[in-house]
């Protein structure tokens, strides 16, 4: 739903970091009396501004899922200086929830409909026994895995597909078309030797296509599936062909871009 607005209030974008464990999501579920993102922030700008707020994300992300760079706007007539509003929302917000920039934009700017493209990360701990510092930010995976392969099963989902194999089968949509721009695993992470990181960016993500990705790509990596299987799975159109759905502790809505 549009954001109403009057023309003399500002248009404010905030680029948000979040530990999703103890969240419901994102998108507020008003009534339920379950913790969101959404709901959290517009109360915390309500407490700031002293009017009620209403935000729009660039995009949901699920219960347990976590963000760094999660971006919203919102309209309002406050006086506050746009650069100020990470740290004035420090006192309103729980330890989980930080602004990591504020800024003004133009009117028509839409943190959703004016989203270019999204990058997400998935983490894997590759340990027979879990780091504590880890568990709520990283699929236990308790051997090692083969990067190289899933890097060679990964490069066959870049460009343009249709990703019905890799989302769930409830995903409310007809178009399936996704074009992924990026899409690499690695494991240069020398002050954590353990951890493995799915990097992936396209224009856009069905539901759980990030999770169904890395599940199949981690069975790849353990030997159950070879890289050349990719195309096949792809051409199929079949979620119960494709692997797993990995548990959202390990997902990261990293980057928003936008057009200039």
């Amino acid at each position: 739903m549009e954001m109403m607005h009057q023309s003399a209030e500002k248009n404010i974008c905030l680029t948000i970091a979040y530990d999703g464990t103890d969240f419901f999501g994102f998108q507020s579920q008003r009534g339920s009396g379950l913790p969101t993102i959404q709901e959290t922030l517009e109360n915390a700008l309500e407490k700031l501004t002293g009017a009620p707020v209403q935000i729009c994300g660039s995009g949901r992300t699920d219960a347990g899922v976590h963000a760094w760079g999660q971006v919203v706007n919102f309209y309002t007539a406050s006086t506050i200086p746009p650069d100020r509003y990470p740290m004035a929302l420090l006192p309103y917000l729980p330890d989980s929830i930080a602004i990591r920039e504020g800024k003004a934009v133009p009117p028509g700017f839409h943190a959703r409909f004016g989203a270019k493209n999204k990058t997400y990360h998935y983490q894997f701990y590759c340990g027979r026994v879990m780091s504590p510092f880890y568990r709520r930010f990283a699929c236990h995976v308790p051997y090692a895995i083969d990067v190289e392969a899933m890097n060679q099963a990964a490069s066959y989902l870049k460009g343009s597909h249709d990703f019905r194999s890799f989302c769930a089968a409830a995903t409310p949509k007809e178009n399936f078309i996704r074009e992924i721009y990026e899409c690499v695993v690695e494991a240069d992470h020398p002050e954590e030797p353990c951890l493995v990181t799915l990097k992936i960016q396209g224009n856009g993500f069905l539901w759980n296509m990030v999770r169904i990705i890395a599940g199949t790509l981690l069975e790849v990596g353990i030997g159950k599936r070879r890289p050349q299987d990719m195309p096949a799975l792809l051409g199929l159109g079949d979620r119960r062909k494709t692997g797993k759905t990995l548990g959202p502790q390990g997902l990261f809505l990293y980057e928003v871009t936008y057009l200039e």
